[in-house]
C-alpha cells in the first residue's frame, strides 16, 4: 500500500506530492492530461517555434515561493530569466508608471507628489520580507508566526480595501497601477484584504522580480516532476479519476483540484455547495511578427504590461465581469511580453505574447475585438504585427484545465472571507469529511499563483496525520 496518491499535477499537486516524498513517504501522482503542469504549462498553440504559455507565465510569486526556494529545482532545469523591467502601467499620453525591482525607480515613475508616499508603504516591509512572506503563505494555526509584529503590521495595512489604502496617493498613476495591481487576483478593489494583494506582488518585484522561465512556465512544473521520481514518487499521466476506486490503495489522498471536482470523485455531495466561483477570463495568444509597438518606452523592456486607462475604468471592468454579468466595455488587460527576457520562446526576430481580459463566469461570447481595441490605444500597429492568434473563453479554459470552472483561473472567487478562508469556513483548510482524504489545490490557503505553497501546507496536514497511524 502506498503512502499517498496525489490526484492532479498542477504546481500544488506536484509539490505536495515531492514534500512528502522528501520525507520518506511513498508516493504516486495521477494526471489526467497527457503532461503534468496545470497552470504552469508551455503549448506551441498558435505556430509552429512559437512557445506559448496557457496560463501563468510571469511568476513573480513562484519565484519568492518559501516552498520552492526550498527545493534544488534549478539542477532539474528551472532558470529564472528577468525583463529589465517587472512590470509596466502604460498611459495615453506615452509616459507609463512602472513596478521596478528598484524602489526608488518604482516611487519616481509615480511623480514628485507620491513618491514619498509609496517608499513609506513599501519600504518597512522589504528587510523582513522573507520571514514576512514565509509567514502569510503559511499553514493556518499550526505554524507559529516568526515575526508576528511585522505580520500584524502588514495586516493593519493590508486587510482594508485597497481604496482606503490608495487614498495616502494624491495623483492617478499610483492608484492606477496598484489597482491593476489588486485586479490580478480578480478581486474587486473595495473588497476585503484587497491591500494585501496588491501589497504582496509590489513587494514580491521588489525583492526578486516577476521573472519568466527560460524556456517557458512548463520547466516549473517539469522540474518538480523530475525532481519528485528522484525521490522515488511515481507520475502517472493520461490517467483521469472519476471516483476513488480508481485510484489504488493509499494511506492518504491528495487532490490538486477544484472543490467541485472532489466532491464528485469522493462522494462529499453538497459539502462544497457554497463555495462560490469567481470572474472567468478571456485570453489571446499571439505569434507576433516583431515585439509589441507599445508608445511607451518603459513598456517595450517590461515583462508584464497592465492595460487600463485609470483606476476607474478598472473598477468599471472588475464590476462588470463580477457583478454586472456582462464583458466590460473597456476591459482591464494583463499582459505578458516573455521574449524581452526569454528569446527562445520564439523564432528569431518573432515574438510570443499573451493578453486577457475578465469576463463573467461561464460567458460564451468573444471579447477578442475589445481587447485588440485596447491594445491598439497603448500600441498603435499593434494588429499589423500579429502573424496568428489563439483565443480562449471560459469553455475553452475550463476544457484545457478542469480547475477553472467557468473560466475562473483563480480556482474561486478572491472576495470577502473567502479571499482568506477557503474553501470553507474552517480552521482545518486541507481537511475533507474523510479524514483520508484532502484537498492541496488553489482553492485551499494562501490561494491562486504558481507558489506551490497550498501542496506544501496540505502535505504538512497530510504528513502529520500519516505518522499517527
Amino acid at each position: 500500500m502506498l503512502d499517498a496518491v496525489v490526484v492532479g499535477a498542477g504546481p500544488n499537486g506536484l509539490t505536495a506530492a515531492v514534500e512528502l516524498a522528501r520525507r520518506g513517504f511513498s508516493v504516486a501522482l495521477f494526471e489526467a492530461k497527457d503532461t503534468v503542469g496545470g497552470g504552469a504549462r508551455t503549448e506551441e498553440l498558435t505556430l509552429p517555434g512559437f512557445r506559448h504559455d496557457p496560463c501563468s507565465a510571469a511568476h513573480p510569486l513562484a519565484v519568492n515561493s518559501p516552498a520552492f526556494r526550498a527545493l534544488p529545482l534549478d539542477r532539474y532545469g528551472l532558470e529564472w530569466l528577468h525583463p529589465q523591467l517587472p512590470m509596466a502601467h502604460p498611459f495615453r499620453d506615452g509616459t507609463a508608471a512602472v513596478l521596478s525591482r528598484s524602489v526608488a525607480e518604482t516611487a519616481a515613475s509615480f511623480g514628485p507628489r507620491d513618491a514619498g508616499a509609496y517608499r513609506r508603504l513599501v519600504e518597512p516591509f522589504l528587510p523582513k520580507w522573507d520571514t514576512l512572506v514565509r509567514d502569510f503563505m503559511s499553514l493556518p494555526l499550526t505554524a507559529l508566526p516568526r515575526d508576528p509584529v511585522t505580520l500584524a503590521r502588514f495586516g493593519l495595512r493590508g486587510l482594508p480595501p485597497s481604496t482606503w489604502l490608495t487614498r495616502r496617493f494624491r495623483d492617478e498613476r499610483a492608484r492606477t497601477l496598484f489597482a491593476g495591481l489588486v485586479a490580478h487576483v480578480m478581486a474587486p478593489l473595495g473588497g476585503f484584504a484587497t491591500g494585501a494583494v496588491g501589497l504582496v506582488f509590489a513587494l514580491a518585484a521588489h525583492a526578486r522580480g516577476w521573472p519568466v522561465a527560460r524556456g517557458g512556465s512548463q520547466a516549473i512544473s517539469d522540474a518538480l516532476a523530475a525532481y519528485l521520481e528522484d525521490l522515488g514518487g511515481s507520475v502517472h499521466t493520461d490517467y483521469e479519476v472519476k471516483r476513488l476506486d480508481d485510484l489504488p490503495p493509499a494511506r492518504a489522498y491528495v487532490f490538486d483540484t477544484s472543490p467541485t471536482a472532489l466532491a464528485r470523485i469522493a462522494g462529499f455531495g453538497s459539502h462544497y455547495a457554497n463555495y462560490r466561483y469567481g470572474p472567468g477570463v478571456f485570453k489571446i495568444d499571439y505569434a507576433l511578427d516583431g515585439p509589441v509597438p507599445w508608445t511607451a518606452p518603459q513598456a517595450r523592456t517590461a515583462g508584464t504590461v497592465q492595460i487600463g486607462a485609470d483606476s476607474g475604468e478598472i473598477a468599471a471592468a472588475l464590476r462588470a465581469a463580477s457583478r454586472e454579468g456582462r464583458a466590460p466595455d473597456a476591459p482591464f488587460l494583463i499582459t505578458v511580453q516573455p521574449g524581452v527576457a526569454d528569446p527562445t520562446r520564439a523564432p528569431a526576430g518573432k515574438h510570443v505574447f499573451w493578453a486577457y481580459g475578465h469576463v463573467p463566469n461561464g460567458w460564451t461570447g468573444d471579447l477578442t475585438d475589445a481587447i485588440e481595441r485596447q491594445l491598439e490605444r497603448y500600441a498603435p500597429g499593434f494588429r499589423d504585427r500579429v502573424l496568428a492568434r489563439a483565443t480562449a473563453g471560459p469553455p475553452e479554459l475550463a476544457a484545457r484545465n478542469a480547475n477553472y470552472v467557468g473560466g475562473d483561473i483563480a480556482s474561486g472567487a478572491v472576495s470577502g472571507l473567502q479571499l482568506l478562508l477557503r474553501p470553507k469556513l474552517s480552521l482545518f483548510p486541507y481537511a475533507t469529511p474523510h479524514p483520508a482524504v484532502f484537498i492541496c489545490s488553489s482553492a485551499t490557503p494562501p490561494g491562486p499563483g504558481v507558489h506551490g505553497m497550498s501542496g506544501h501546507n496540505a502535505a504538512r496536514a497530510v504528513w502529520r496525520r500519516l505518522r499517527q497511524t
